[in-house]
This record gives C-alpha cells, sequence and structure tokens, in this order.
C-alpha cells in the first residue's frame, strides 16, 4: 500500500530549498558589484568574507583601491580583515580616502588623486583593479568615470549613463557636473 504525500510537507521542504538557496546565493554576492570593463576595472562595496575569495579565483584581482577615510574604519573589523587577506594573497592595497559626503568637494577626486589613480591603471602589474568603499555607489562611481573619461573617450551622455549604472542611482548635480569638469 502506497502511502500518500502529505501536501503540507511538500510545501515546507520547497520553502526550506528555496530559502537555503537564497542564503546561499546571497552570500556569494558582493554588494553593488559592477564590472566598469572586463579584466580592467570592477567596482563595489566594502568585500567580506567569501567575496575576497570570489575576487581573487573569479575575476584575478591584484589589487584593491579602499576609498573609505580612517574615520570610517577605526573601530570595524573589515579594515583588518582586508588587510590580512591582500597580504596573505599577493593582492595589492591602496588606500585613497575620498570624503563620502555627496555635498562636499572632498567627495569627489581631486587632480592628485586621478593622477594616482590613472598611474595604478596604467601599470598592466596592477590590472585588474577594484574600487570599493562602503556602499559601491556615489565616490567608486566618480573614481570610475575619471578613467572611462580619460581612456575610453566616450561622450559625455554615454559617461553619464555608465557612473549613473555604477552609482546605482541618479546623479546628484555636484557629480554631473564633476564628470562634465573632465572633458575641460
Amino acid at each position: 500500500m502506497k502511502k500518500k504525500k502529505n501536501p503540507l510537507r511538500l510545501l515546507i521542504t520547497a520553502a526550506i530549498l528555496i530559502t537555503a538557496a537564497v542564503i546561499l546565493v546571497q552570500s556569494f554576492c558582493i554588494k553593488n558589484f559592477r564590472v566598469v570593463q572586463p579584466s580592467l576595472l570592477y567596482t563595489s562595496a566594502q568585500p567580506k568574507g567569501m567575496d575576497y575569495n570570489r575576487l581573487l579565483y573569479k575575476y584575478h584581482i591584484a589589487t584593491i583601491i579602499n576609498l573609505r577615510s580612517p574615520a570610517e574604519h577605526r573601530e570595524q573589523n573589515w579594515y583588518n580583515e582586508e588587510i590580512t587577506w591582500v597580504r596573505s594573497n599577493g593582492v595589492k592595497y591602496v588606500d585613497m580616502p575620498l570624503d563620502k559626503n555627496v555635498n562636499d568637494p572632498a567627495h569627489f577626486p581631486d587632480a592628485n588623486m586621478q593622477q594616482q589613480f590613472l598611474a595604478i591603471m596604467a601599470n598592466k602589474e596592477n590590472l585588474p583593479v577594484l574600487v570599493h568603499d562602503g556602499s559601491g555607489k556615489g565616490r567608486v562611481a566618480m573614481l570610475a568615470a575619471v578613467w572611462l573619461a580619460k581612456n575610453r573617450q566616450q561622450p559625455l551622455e554615454q559617461l553619464l549613463a555608465d557612473a549613473v549604472e555604477t552609482k546605482h542611482g541618479q546623479l546628484t548635480e555636484q557629480e554631473i557636473n564633476f564628470i562634465r569638469g573632465l572633458f575641460r
């Protein structure tokens, strides 16, 4: 005699499997990760845990650029985790702090920072590069725009669209003006 299948039991099993799959996918998903140019430039929010191994083995990241200021990581363990990981894996690490307040001019990379970033990107030994901050939005979008403006020589409209995609949201007037200024 065959047992009847309990629909409630099947529903609960399916819910557990779906929840486990969602958790697994989220644990291997780097927040606000974006491929700006394959094998050259990537942007993201702060990586954590297994994100670092994914960056190394899937994307072959050779250099990580951190845009967060010391004030943003004084009492945070992520900085120690990141420094330990890069040292253990032979990845170069560059601190290039930018103010996170979009209304503050320090939010935008100045001429010296732009030159430093372009020099890092020009050295093939540094590639590919991951640029991150806490959210993977404003600051990384502005630094990526610098590289895109100087190397891909896109029209302004395309550069603004790329910045919106990297920021994962609309640009402020100050950000638009900064990007326009890259063409002068």
